[in-house]
């Protein structure tokens, strides 16, 4: 990957910058946003001479040079210069340093430390656990054209989001090949076969940025601006994104603004001093995760941040940002107990520099991608998290209903002939669901850490464990909200998720697993057909209930709703392994209507008991409606009505 070759030290007065005056202000001022194109390593020509263009940022350096195998890491050659205007900014161009060397700012600091570090803005690092940047640049011939000129287009309509939340190194690997990760280019052909196959729109992605440790599953990154190395090059990770979005498939990755780890190569102490992180631990450092928290006061790292942001957006394609970790952003006590944070200037807990900064993030992403989204993972009571900035809100577009998550994973966890103690618990999301624009997340965080995998948490024999799963994955389709659900819950996973290991892929060769995979391929199916699913998913036009209190049944009947009446859907479950028949629910509209899903299907591994053919209203008035459907509820099923085309000019007595 990295030339051996030696490059002579340039003339000492040799001065090339691609930053101008303005773009030096925009910077010291926190409005710099495409600092992408003017720090880090740059191939460029100057004075006929091809090269490289390095610019780091190091205010309390003494002395910068880079270092790499052109000059077998010697920090006495190709020393950069420090710019006249008190930025901070040293800059340096040097003929003969091409694509693919390795490189290392070698930073003399004033504190009087000597330090290597790999360059922030590096677009492409070596692979772990070697530390080096290489120069690399970001030439590709993108063939997604009309999926994004879709998407603008789309942008400001209703559409449906199931999310694949993906671990791109343990989705599938290699055991014939020493148990590797798929690559990119592998990738770009096998998951997004899969994704497409199964009906997904979207496909999220656990961090891809460079990460040391690859146990962090991302989390820990070092290179914000580089795809990790670990699966191919920059390119490649374009072509598994351009190879989504040919096939419409949306993209959105994990980012990390909330903290950063203590590696020597990394962030931390970048000049010796505290740069980016705040000095005081009791605001600089996280107890959770022992990393390093971001300096949002600090304009030139507000300018580092929101450019990232926008970089994956521009240069990756990416459709979206989902935000880690925001609720320890928020709050300044956040994890700590009392004598271990700092109250800011008014005395509350509420960290006003990091809510400024995710506002402006937000104003800045939506003002230059409109058609994009972010989405937030949020688990307080944070007002507004998805409201516009200019009604008081933080601006995400989306935020995760951590809440909806819990409560629904402890009721489904309980024995069934306990369920009806618990019927608040499944029922409550409503009261806030439309406080928030809300996905629904079954991540990555509930099959991790011993909790076990999500068909493990399921009660009874083998049987009712899946029927309880099909009935939570319906129930959760037709709940208010977009939808996320983590790798290997699509086919019943069994096993906790190991990210040294491959998904357990030969469950596929059992009917249960198979049934699984077909139910969720089906209800992607429905969800993207079925307006009444999408068209009001964070609102409460698209929804009613029909009955909330059969808690003696554990069965719940509500309604999906459209501006057209007649596309609505009647959603009716049932908690419990009993069948349940002759069972009466108001409907709206007299009529005919039918079955258009139900959970207990042969197909996805049930019993196969069924609404068929067309059930006719009768004007008997029930759940305050003028008329009613008399049904068979599946054991542990859910069933969706829609009213039939053709509507019957008679009704039943």
């Amino acid at each position: 990957m990295a030339k051996k070759k030696t490059t002579p030290a340039p003339e000492a007065n040799e001065s090339f910058s691609l930053l101008s005056d303005f773009d030096i202000h925009l910077f010291k001022s926190g409005k710099h946003f495409k600092l992408y194109e003017k720090l880090g390593a740059h191939l460029v020509t100057h004075n006929k001479q091809q090269g490289t263009y390095f610019a780091v940022w190091a205010p309390n350096a003494r002395a910068v040079s880079v270092i790499g195998n052109f000059n077998h890491w010697n920090s006495n050659d190709h020393k950069l210069s420090p710019r006249w205007d008190e930025s901070g900014i040293w800059e340096g161009f040097f003929a003969g340093v091409g694509k693919g060397e390795a490189y290392k700012y070698a930073i003399h600091s004033n504190t009087g430390e000597y330090l290597e570090k790999a360059d922030p803005f590096a677009f492409y690092a070596e692979v772990a656990p070697r530390t080096a940047s290489i120069v690399w640049d970001h030439t590709y011939h993108w063939r997604d054209s009309v999926w994004l000129n879709e998407r603008k287009k789309s942008a400001s309509q209703p559409k449906p989001y199931s999310v694949y939340e993906v671990h791109a190194g343990s989705w599938r690997r290699k055991p014939e090949e020493d148990n590797r990760s798929l690559s990119y280019k592998e990738l770009a052909t096998e998951l997004v076969n899969y994704v497409k196959e199964n009906g997904f729109t979207h496909v999220e992605f656990l961090p891809i940025m460079e990460h040391p440790f690859f146990g962090s599953w991302g989390y820990q990154l070092t290179g914000y601006y580089a795809p990790t190395s670990r699966f191919g090059e920059p390119q490649h990770f374009m072509e598994l994104v351009d190879a989504l979005h040919q096939e419409d498939i949306g993209v959105i990755l994990d980012w990390v603004p909330s903290h950063f780890p203590g590696d020597a190569h990394g962030l931390y102490k970048f000049d010796g001093t505290h740069l980016y992180e705040h000095a005081d631990p009791r605001k600089g450092f996280h107890p959770d995760w022992s990393s390093y928290i971001y300096n949002y006061g600090r304009a030139e790292v507000r300018s580092f941040l929101i450019s990232n942001a926008l970089f994956w957006l521009e240069v990756f394609h990416a459709d979206g940002l989902r935000v880690d970790a925001v609720a320890s952003m928020l709050y300044l006590d956040y994890s700590r107990k009392a004598g271990e944070w700092i109250p800011n200037e008014y005395g509350g807990n509420e960290n006003i520099e990091a809510i400024n900064f995710l506002k402006e993030f937000n104003e800045v992403v939506y003002g230059n991608f409109p058609d994009a989204v972010t989405i937030a993972e949020e688990s307080t009571a944070w007002p507004g998290v998805s409201r516009p900035t200019y009604l008081g809100g933080l601006g995400f577009g989306q935020k995760w209903m951590m809440g909806w998550m819990h409560d629904t994973l402890h009721y489904f966890k309980a024995d069934p002939v306990y369920r009806k103690y618990h019927q608040d618990e499944i029922t409550f999301s409503i009261v806030y669901a439309f406080t928030e624009n809300f996905m629904l997340p079954l991540s990555h965080d509930e099959v991790v850490h011993g909790k076990g995998s999500l068909i493990g948490r399921m009660p009874g024999d083998e049987w009712r464990r899946f029927a309880n799963l099909r009935l939570m994955y319906a129930y959760m389709y037709a709940h208010p909200g977009s939808k996320l659900l983590f790798m290997g819950g699509e086919f019943g996973q069994t096993a906790e998720w190991n990210h040294d290991r491959s998904l357990d892929w030969h469950l596929l060769d059992y009917s249960p697993h198979q049934g699984m995979l077909r139910l969720i391929r089906a209800l992607n199916n429905l969800y993207k057909s079925e307006p009444a699913l999408y068209q009001y998913p964070f609102d409460n036009r698209g929804f009613e209930w029909i009955d909330y209190s059969d808690r003696e049944n554990s069965v719940m009947v509500f309604m999906r709703k459209t501006d057209n009446n007649q596309q609505a859907l009647l959603v009716v479950c049932n908690f419990t392994p009993e069948v349940r028949e002759h069972y009466r629910i108001g409907v709206p509209l007299r009529g005919t209507y039918k079955e258009i899903f139900n959970s207990d299907d042969l197909a996805y591994g049930g019993s196969g008991l069924l609404n068929q053919g067309l059930l006719y209203t009768s004007p008997v008035k029930y759940h305050s409606k003028d008329y009613s459907v008399s049904l068979t509820l599946p054991p542990l099923g859910a069933t969706i009505l829609k009213l039939a085309e053709e509507r019957a000019e008679f009704e039943i007595e």
